[in-house]
């Protein structure tokens, strides 16, 4: 189980390797994504909180990207944060997510991206339930659900 100190250290120190990787170029992610989608995930946008359609959503399956369709959360450890976004407690393995310094927007987060396409998904903060204590806030239109 990932923790947040494990988080800080692959910021600071580097990430797991990923099983494989995913490279296009910006004119074939526009192609294959919505221009949401596309802001979001390339972009590093965000969705205005309560309005992505997965934020309520709590059918079984597992989440994966929706760039390179790589499997990352399991319906079973999502949660209800009360944040307007989709909220995990651990990847669905150690390699799926990427970790990031963010220090945009005037204060310091950690960026989480697809760790096989870097797309973004969204940030990860220490304030989620235990036994992880983590709370990974993923934007909607980063991802896609897979029904089991």
């Amino acid at each position: 189980m990932l923790t947040w100190k494990d988080i800080i250290n692959f910021s600071v120190n580097g990430n797991l390797k990923p099983d494989n990787k995913v490279e296009k170029t910006e004119t074939e992610w526009q192609q294959l994504l919505t221009p949401e989608q596309f802001r979001i995930t390339r972009l590093k946008g965000t969705e205005m909180p309560h309005s992505g359609a997965m934020c309520t959503s709590h059918e079984a399956g597992i989440y994966s990207c929706i760039c390179c369709g790589t499997l990352l959360f399991d319906s079973t450890i999502k949660f209800n944060s009360g944040t307007g976004w989709p909220s995990f407690t651990q990847p669905i393995t150690k390699n799926a997510v990427k970790y990031d310094k963010d220090d945009s927007h005037g204060m310091i987060r950690v960026e989480i991206m697809c760790n096989t396409c870097d797309a973004h998904l969204g940030h990860v903060f220490p304030d989620g339930p235990e036994p992880s204590g983590l709370r990974y806030c993923v934007n909607s239109e980063s991802l896609q659900l897979e029904n089991k």
